[in-house]
């Protein structure tokens, strides 16, 4: 049993807002963390004897006798888990009166498959009516597709984001390349808990709750910005381009003597001095190069010079002297490098919390710095149904003898 006494309060924006999550995976869960880190109090709720899928999502697991994967840390941390079988009338029975105590209900069924238990919107909002209700799908709850199941890698495909990821055609390895992150999964949260943060103000404003419709599609159409711009207002179809941009140039990067580094020249300014820093004033002077609209366009007439430039140097030499020249230049870190650079550190970025038993998480914490209600880290990505007693008797106020026998009736379940 969760020992909650013994967490520290929340201080983040969220503090006292409740969140019941029946979400999985990435693109929920995600979401729910975030507004945990924020201060609010998620109630995750999973099945019982199974937990969340990516519990079992590894190698690599965390070695404490749960075996629960580093992917399932990633993304539950701020969180107390419940196991209720929502199958059994029961079961709905004990998500209705979470509900009625809830500020938010966040959910990825599909399509209509909570209507069946009587916890979709409609039912929920009749107990709750100012409740703020949101659903995660592959495709969103209308449209020809909405009872079709979605996968990151599927909408990376599906929305052209992949159209635009990789190796140029006619360069080796072309062909379109999903990111290295479920960037869907992850942009679908963020979404979502933007959307939640908008519906707690407009309820604050109006008293209303309502229900929001998120698709992974849709999130990931969203993420496709300048690219999809240039297509809409400038009938442009994008292409893969590897590692080069579209309108910038030179913004790619270069092999020096000793490795690679990133070389990002946002204006006509930084790349007139990155050209003086080479002692290559004829590029810099050259009418085809000067103006970012045209250099673009004429990058096969003199990157191939600042490719024979670059590779005189030694990587270490270049960064210096072009960080003293005040342009932007990087080197291409590996996640071990990133997460052990100083900035990083001096951030605060990488964190660490116990689990009941003292095994360390570490992990990546939230990214905003609040001056005035900064968020903690108060849980743990707990263990699968770790706090049931703890929560019914406390959110619910139900007596041991009550929770033995939902636990005896297989209802409801303790630790795995």
């Amino acid at each position: 049993m969760a020992d909650n006494t013994k967490s520290p309060a929340p201080t983040g924006p969220l503090a006292g807002i409740t969140v019941l999550d029946l979400s999985r995976v990435l693109a929920g869960p995600w979401c729910s963390q975030i507004l945990g880190d924020l201060g609010a109090d998620v109630i995750k709720v999973e099945q019982p004897g199974q937990g969340d899928d990516t519990r079992r999502w590894g190698p690599p697991f965390l070695q404490d006798g749960s075996r629960d994967s580093a992917y399932y840390l990633c993304a539950n941390r701020n969180k107390r888990s419940v196991a209720i079988d929502i199958a059994r009338p029961e079961g709905q029975a004990l998500v209705k009166a979470f509900a009625a105590k809830a500020d938010i209900v966040l959910e990825n069924f599909r399509v209509g498959a909570l209507a069946k238990y009587g916890l979709d919107y409609a039912a929920l909002s009749a107990v709750k009516p100012d409740l703020i209700y949101a659903s995660i799908t592959g495709f969103g709850q209308t449209g020809p597709d909405k009872d079709k199941g979605g996968y990151d890698f599927l909408i990376q495909a599906m929305s052209g984001l992949m159209s635009v990821t990789g190796p140029a055609d006619g360069t080796p390895g072309a062909g379109p390349l999903k990111a290295g992150i479920p960037v869907t999964d992850l942009s679908t949260g963020l979404y979502a808990a933007i959307s939640i943060l908008a519906a707690l103000q407009h309820r604050t404003r109006t008293g209303e709750g309502q229900h929001i419709d998120l698709a992974l599609l849709d999130a990931q159409m969203a993420l496709l910005a300048n690219q999809a711009s240039g297509w809409l207002n400038g009938a442009v179809e994008p292409k893969r381009l590897g590692n080069l941009h579209p309108t910038i140039t030179p913004y790619q990067d270069f092999a020096c003597a000793d490795g690679s580094v990133i070389v990002a020249l946002g204006n006509d300014r930084q790349f007139h001095q990155f050209c003086l820093m080479l002692g290559r004033d004829d590029l810099a002077d050259d009418p085809r190069f000067t103006l970012s609209s045209t250099r673009s366009d004429n990058r096969a007439a003199f990157l191939p010079a600042i490719a024979a430039e670059l590779a005189k140097w030694q990587s270490a030499d270049l960064i210096a002297a072009m960080e003293a020249a005040g342009l932007p230049v990087g080197r291409v870190n590996s996640v071990p490098e990133a997460l052990a650079l100083p900035q990083v550190a001096a951030r605060g970025t990488v964190q660490a919390i116990e689990r009941q038993d003292g095994t360390e998480v570490r992990f990546v914490g939230f990214p905003g710095q609040f001056s005035k209600s900064p968020v903690n880290y108060r849980h743990a990505p707990p263990r699968s149904a770790q706090d049931t007693r703890g929560v019914l008797a406390g959110v619910l106020g139900m007596g041991d003898a009550e929770i033995d026998a939902l636990l005896a009736s297989g209802v409801v379940a303790d630790t795995l």
